[in-house]
């Protein structure tokens, strides 16, 4: 089967969608962007692969009727089961690579105690990774670093409590280790893992037990199906460190401008708020953009200023919308400088304003930000699409709606909820045009 695949290397995040023949998406993948380009590249475009899967796994399965209405139930339970899989694999390689940088360490006469200490920690965290991935779990982040140190923090450190073992002994070893099996691409055991989350279905349903024989003949056939990697297009903030030749990279703004009009044929103007930039992009009926600004130099009114925030208040980052959507009033700041952020966050909270009236303040200081930029571009014309990481936040998206009624009229606002995939729609888009329509064959390094 030909994938015509897209990657997106962002600031914060790397991303990455998969499409047919037809142009139909039929796989996202995302992860954390890191030093190394390249892990985080072939990561997210795996991720994207397997997500693939999934999508040929429920359209097989349809076809098939053998789970006569539980297809939904029972493709949420073996994902679940599959990113469980995956979890242990990682678990187990996190607690070989601890074990060999225990042997380097220098802890004395301690060394030992802080063996047992490791040993016990991954026992526990073995025994509780089934409820991590249970149906209705509340996991704040699904990336292995995020789950597994949260919860090594919290376990090494009651065992070092109990075994009267200093705890940074055990956190020592965790930072020695949790790069390099961070930075590892598990592409070899997807088949073994799949297969192995099948079982584990079977057993959590019971029921579908019975019908195994007609259930597991057209999962089997998606697995043995191979994904050809037809052509690879990558762009991006970190774009020019991608593993591509020039001829497999374009711009972001060539891609978001393309992938905005794929989701919303008629798109004319796109805004993007991502990790590290805000861009305005104009484009034509084709998706061919004819104008842009982008604020490249500061990264005020951008994701990473509401990450700095949020840290200032001792929140998480997907908390600032919902806070801010409680507000009574919208109080005034005068600044988006992350650097004087803090400051004037501080001093109006010391002036007895609420938190959730100077969340309010705050995002509409970003939208205003961000209506200058699309002012530069050419102002804002119907149909006008949001894109990127802040087009989550609810209080963002509500701060533009007021703007945009406020000084442009009622207009068609876009916001697709997998808007984050942007870029990466666009640049596989591009990836499909080059083979189908330019008869391009080269495939991409990676």
């Amino acid at each position: 089967m030909r994938c015509f695949i897209g990657i997106d290397l962002g600031s914060t995040t790397t991303k990455s969608v998969v499409i047919d023949e037809h142009r139909n998406i039929i796989g996202r993948g995302i992860t954390n962007s890191r030093s190394n380009y390249d892990t985080a590249a072939a990561i997210a475009k795996q991720e994207a692969l397997v997500n693939a899967r999934f999508h040929l796994f429920r359209e097989a399965l349809a076809k098939s009727r053998a789970l006569n209405g539980g297809l939904e139930d029972f493709i949420a339970q073996l994902e679940r089961d599959f990113r469980l899989e995956q979890f242990l694999e990682q678990l187990a390689d996190l607690r070989g690579v601890c074990g060999k940088n225990l042997e380097t360490a220098h802890f004395g006469d301690s060394s030992k105690g802080v063996g047992v200490a490791l040993e016990e920690t991954f026992r526990r965290l073995s025994i509780e990774a089934p409820e991590l991935f249970a149906p209705g779990a509340n996991r704040k982040s699904d990336f292995f670093r995020d789950i597994a140190g949260s919860r090594y923090l919290a376990i090494s450190e009651q065992v070092a409590k109990d075994a009267g073992l200093r705890y940074d002994f055990l956190l020592n070893v965790f930072d020695r280790s949790i790069i390099e099996v961070e930075n590892r691409v598990y592409s070899d055991s997807i088949s073994k893992n799949l297969l192995a989350a099948l079982t584990r279905t079977f057993r959590a349903m019971p029921e579908t037990a019975r019908r195994s024989d007609a259930i597991r003949a057209p999962i089997q056939g998606v697995i043995d199906t191979e994904l050809e990697e037809t052509y690879v297009i990558g762009t991006g903030y970190g774009r020019a460190r991608l593993p591509f030749s020039k001829e497999h990279v374009r711009s972001e703004i060539l891609c978001h401008g393309l992938g905005a009009h794929v989701m919303y044929p008629q798109t004319a103007t796109v805004l993007d708020i991502g990790g590290q930039d805000t861009k305005a992009i104009q484009v034509d009926k084709a998706g061919i953009v004819e104008s842009f600004q982008m604020n490249d130099r500061c990264a005020a009114g951008c994701g990473r200023y509401l990450g700095y925030i949020a840290d200032e208040m001792n929140m998480g980052l997907h908390e600032l919308g919902p806070l801010a959507m409680k507000a009574t009033k919208s109080v005034r700041i005068n600044s988006t400088c992350t650097v004087f952020a803090g400051a004037e966050l501080r001093d109006r909270l010391s002036l007895g304003e609420k938190r959730e009236d100077i969340m309010a303040g705050l995002h509409r200081a970003i939208i205003l930000r961000a209506m200058s930029i699309l002012a530069r571009s050419g102002g804002i014309r119907d149909e006008f699409t949001f894109t990127g990481g802040v087009a989550k936040n609810e209080a963002a998206v509500k701060a533009l709606n007021d703007l945009v009624t406020e000084n442009y009229g009622k207009m068609t606002l876009n916001i697709d909820p997998d808007s984050i995939y942007t870029g990466a729609l666009g640049g596989a888009t591009f990836a499909w045009r080059a083979v189908l329509e330019e008869g391009k064959t080269a495939e991409a390094r990676t």
